[in-house]
């Protein structure tokens, strides 16, 4: 049987301060198999993004970050690889795109430079003319049509939409096996955000890439995942084939995560004080507080 492209088993996450040893992660699993699109759920501080970084490498050098658990990518252990191996892995047969794209460019090199370097992780070696050609067929893919002017633009002189075109196009030039995405398109507007994710989408179904896809917008997960985790302070509270999740919810987590989408209603203004009682009504029941508890 194939190895899952990602396994993730009971991974813990503290981080050691001032005011003692802080939790962060209290024994998540989960696994993504070969051209599965995964996401991962839930509000901000739950554990979303420590969990894709921890699968990049990127807090094990912490001197304050405690982490046990294991991590296999394509059946290999990560914590028992070469330093130097597992680096290697980073935007070639992993890669990320992170939540704004503005700020994830170099603002003093041209795209064209960053793409080249990007290149050169997988192809080192590799010519300026070869990876300028690279780049541009790689823009042309998600829809940009001036790719030449692009490549020699800097991020700063780049909208948001077409930035984060080109973090997708650099993350999945080297045809990795698994790209993280951490929230893509939050910084954008909703018409930008929809088409640059059907671009990611469409990109990632053609080159049969595994995906974790981290969000808290639960309209794009429904249309974008094939499967669904919900995280909850750090624990994984529910998860399941995404229509299966949506349709019938079990953890009171999920369900107050599901009330709280905004749904066009009929007409009239919605009392407020109503609309959080049906919200919070689920997470009094599971957690045992009161609603003026929870709304204070």
């Amino acid at each position: 049987m194939t190895a899952p492209t990602l396994k993730i088993e009971n991974l813990k996450l503290g981080f050691n301060t001032y005011a003692g040893m802080i939790e962060v992660l209290h024994g998540i699993s989960l696994h993504i198999r070969k051209g599965e699109r995964v996401a991962l759920v839930g509000e901000s501080g739950s554990g979303k993004s420590v969990t894709a970084r921890i699968v990049l490498g990127m807090l094990q050098s912490l001197k304050t970050a405690r982490i046990s658990g294991t991590v296999e990518f394509e059946g290999a252990d990560l914590e028992r690889m070469k330093l130097r191996d597992r680096h290697h892995l980073r935007g070639t047969q992993m890669s990320m795109i992170f939540q704004d794209p503005t700020s994830s460019l170099n603002p003093v090199y041209t795209v064209g430079a960053q793409f080249k370097e990007v290149l050169e992780r997988a192809m080192p070696g590799i010519s300026s003319s070869e990876a300028r050609k690279r780049a541009s067929d790689a823009l042309t893919d998600v829809a940009i049509g001036e790719p030449e002017r692009v490549l020699d633009s800097y991020a700063f002189q780049l909208s948001g939409g077409m930035n984060q075109r080109v973090m997708i196009a650099m993350a999945l030039a080297n045809n990795p096996s698994l790209l993280l995405a951490d929230e893509p398109g939050t910084a954008l507007d909703v018409t930008v955000q929809a088409q640059t994710l059907k671009l990611m989408s469409d990109l990632v179904e053609k080159h049969h890439t595994s995906v974790l896809f981290i969000s808290h917008n639960l309209g794009v997960v429904r249309e974008f995942a094939d499967r669904v985790y919900v995280i909850y302070k750090g624990n994984i509270v529910e998860q399941g084939a995404t229509a299966t999740l949506f349709d019938g919810p079990r953890h009171p987590y999920t369900q107050a995560l599901l009330a709280a989408v905004p749904r066009i209603t009929g007409g009239g203004i919605p009392d407020i004080d109503d609309s959080a009682s049906r919200f919070l009504a689920p997470l009094v029941a599971h957690e045992g507080f009161s609603e003026k508890e929870l709304l204070v």
